[in-house]
């Protein structure tokens, strides 16, 4: 389990809370069964209305994306598909039939396989290409579950507090309790703008950024395995596969130089 996902929730609660109660208030202030249902159940159902069932069954999916643990070391593939290049180059690309009949890495098995077949280099690159937009689109649509969660439940929020102070001005008869009952109302609106930001959308943002490196990973595969076919040579395939690496390096060091620099003069 990725515990940092799980830290960042727990603490961005603490902190709301925290913070109220530094402030004098009380937990039982926070705690609003009307508000909660308004709020987490208006949100569930709004997500449900938004999406058909076949996505609503990819929530497991997504939580477990979110908050599982992944091996996307990008070191441990470079020196796998460096050995294979080497054998591929030693022996030919035969040898690497028996290398890749149990791998663990579907993509990475299906490429080789291919490639062992004596597949064309265009259909190989076509077929795998082809994957990685389809695993992309799944990702993408795993993450949009939780931003219309997140987009839901600041609104139900305040339709709880809306409905809240119709209450509230529907008796005003009883002055002293006017203060406590509007406090009330606006826990709706805590629980909407609370969920929304510290669950909903952080949750999102996390299957994207494990999104992002999964599409990395196979377009690093794709590279690897269209260089064995090529039959390179193993430290030049090394080299392409450090680089693609670093490709996210190379573009973010060079701007924040210049925009040192720029600040400097």
């Amino acid at each position: 389990m990725d515990i940092a996902t799980l830290i960042g929730i727990i603490a961005g609660i603490a902190a709301v809370i925290g913070g109220f109660l530094w402030e004098g208030g009380q937990v039982s202030g926070l705690l609003q069964k009307t508000a909660a249902l308004i709020v987490f159940g208006g949100t569930i159902a709004a997500v449900v209305a938004s999406f058909p069932a076949n996505r609503l069954r990819t929530i497991p999916a997504a939580l477990r994306m979110a908050f599982g643990r992944k091996n996307n070391e990008s070191s441990q593939w470079v020196e796998e598909l460096v050995d294979m290049s080497t054998i591929a180059r030693r022996s030919g690309v035969l040898a690497l039939e028996r290398k890749v009949t149990d791998h663990p890495h579907p993509f990475l098995r299906d490429g080789i396989q291919m490639v062992v077949d004596g597949t064309d280099q265009d259909v190989i690159r076509q077929i795998m290409e082809m994957e990685i937009d389809s695993v992309e689109q799944k990702h993408d649509g795993y993450a949009k579950i939780f931003e219309a969660a997140g987009g839901y439940a600041p609104t139900m929020g305040i339709i709880g507090t809306v409905m809240g102070l119709i209450q509230v001005l529907g008796s005003l008869t009883d002055p002293t309790g006017l203060g406590p009952a509007i406090a009330v109302a606006f826990t709706a609106t805590l629980y909407g703008v609370a969920s929304a930001n510290l669950i909903f959308l952080p949750i999102a943002s996390k299957i994207k950024s494990r999104g992002a490196e999964d599409i990395q990973l196979m377009e690093m595969i794709l590279e690897g395995v269209l260089a064995i076919q090529n039959g390179e040579n193993p430290q030049l395939v090394r080299k392409r596969l450090e680089s693609f690496t670093l490709t996210h390096r190379q573009i973010t060091q060079p701007v924040l130089k210049e925009g040192f620099d720029e600040s400097a003069q």
